[in-house]
């Protein structure tokens, strides 16, 4: 009976000591993460047992190793426990361990040898190897496919192409530490496997390689590809000689189908590669055919939305001369209320799309004539900065110079009082907010200020 005690009060002090140096384990870890990274590399678990050696551990020459931890408790009588853990981390082969706390450090160190011990046996179940870069609910970048970019941040992918695995940690010895394995909350349709996309997305591709990623975004079905095809398209359209090559090898087809998509990230992307592709003359020729289509998905999309935003600014450069305003005459509402329920980008943005049609003599009576929400004129309160009220101030200036040149004042009668020419030339509220803005504190709004009222 005596040794059955003795067994019973050695296991519950092992139970108990375990416990313990876990929480604590688990505290110290928390304090200070940077400075207690375990690594499963080899090296590192020489490190370890270097580490384990120094507070008093006994290591044998042969296949069986001794390691054990020990904890003192003092009292009115001191007493020792030793507790012999078994590892088997390869065929016949025994680990134990034994180590003795000291008063301070103790708990630590047992935490750490018991850590590793725990660590090692979870490795022999589990195996050790790369892990496939699959997670799912994401999309899953492959070792040599660049993050598409645009979605809050960028995506770097480990050695062994997983997205959830260790990163490069900044020490000079080069150890890793092991990155959150929870999925990211996300809308991204399941990736099953990788590909790897054939170039990266800030490549300056000759005509060649542009077909071959001109094939791939029309053959795949695969959101996550079509994504990085567009992106990559739409950074070598900013060159001028790309898009060229871009309209030759009949791409700009192909892109403009990514707009009849309902994946609102996919079609940002079409149109971020349109809008730059529409710099150039002979493609705006091109692009004019889906204008009315981008138009109108720019209306009904979610309100300052990333995809309203490229919409807004493929809108402006097609518009920036004069040969395709006519086709967006019917959305001048829209136009308007947008400005006033924007926010103070979609305002600016919007702003930058109207004045092109001011500048316009030709389009001056439809402008005019549209309906207009009242609270429109808020828009010249002081408040705002300075791109505001400049904007402002210059879709006036030009308005005003319009109804001058086109003889439009002396057919009033043919505008409704809910009418832009209503509410800029008759009512005399603009006039008087316009008044109000000459002391201001920005001298170029003064400046522009002034030039407006020496015009009326």
């Amino acid at each position: 009976m005596g040794r059955t005690r003795e067994a019973g009060c050695v296991a519950a002090g092992v139970v108990i000591g375990a416990g313990a140096c876990y929480c604590v384990y688990r505290l110290a870890w928390r304090k200070d993460e940077s400075e207690k990274i375990w690594d499963e590399d080899d090296e590192d678990d020489e490190e370890e047992s270097s580490d384990i050696a120094e507070t008093g551990v006994q290591t044998g020459k042969g296949a069986n190793t001794g390691v054990g931890a020990a904890a003192r408790f003092q009292g009115d009588s001191k007493a020792k426990t030793e507790v012999a853990v078994e590892l088997k981390s390869g065929p016949d082969v025994k680990v134990e361990a034994h180590s003795w706390a000291q008063s301070r450090g103790g708990l630590e160190a047992k935490a750490k040898a018991l850590f590793s011990t725990l660590k090692e046996q979870a490795s022999t179940k589990a195996g050790r190897g790369a892990r496939l870069g699959t997670i799912s609910g994401t999309r899953t970048l492959a070792p040599s496919l660049p993050c598409p970019g645009g979605r809050g941040g960028g995506c770097h992918p480990n050695r062994s192409g997983a997205r959830a695995g260790s990163r490069a940690s900044r020490k000079s010895k080069g150890r890793t530490r092991a990155k959150s394995t929870r999925t990211p909350a996300t809308a991204w349709p399941v990736r099953r496997g990788k590909f790897n996309f054939p170039y990266k997305i800030d490549d300056i591709l000759g005509a060649t390689d542009l077909q071959k990623v001109l094939n791939i975004l029309e053959r795949t079905n695969d959101p996550f590809i079509q994504e990085v095809a567009l992106v990559t398209l739409g950074n070598n359209a900013a060159y001028s000689f790309n898009q060229n090559a871009i309209r030759e090898l009949g791409g700009l087809p192909i892109i403009a189908k990514m707009i009849k998509t309902k994946d609102p990230i996919i079609r940002e992307k079409a149109y971020n590669a349109l809008n730059n592709l529409s710099v150039n003359a002979e493609n705006q020729g091109k692009i004019k055919t889906y204008i009315s289509q981008v138009c109108d998905d720019t209306m009904i999309c979610r309100l300052d939305s990333a995809v309203q935003m490229a919409g807004l600014r493929l809108l402006t450069n097609m518009t920036v001369t004069n040969h395709y305003q006519h086709l967006l005459s019917y959305s001048f509402p829209d136009f308007f209320a947008l400005l006033f329920l924007g926010n103070y980008f979609t305002k600016i943005q919007i702003m930058k799309l109207i004045i092109n049609f001011t500048e316009n003599p030709a389009m001056t009576r439809e402008l005019v004539s549209c309906k207009v929400p009242s609270e429109l004129i808020s828009l010249f309160n002081k408040e705002w900065d300075r791109e505001i009220l400049l904007n402002i101030l210059t879709l006036f200036e030009n308005i005003n110079d319009n109804i001058k040149n086109e003889g439009l004042a002396s057919s009033r009668k043919e505008f409704s009082r809910s009418s832009l020419f209503f509410l800029f030339k008759e009512s005399g509220v603009c006039v008087k907010k316009i008044k109000a803005l000459a002391n201001h504190n920005d001298l170029v709004v003064k400046v522009k200020v002034l030039k407006v009222l020496t015009k009326l």
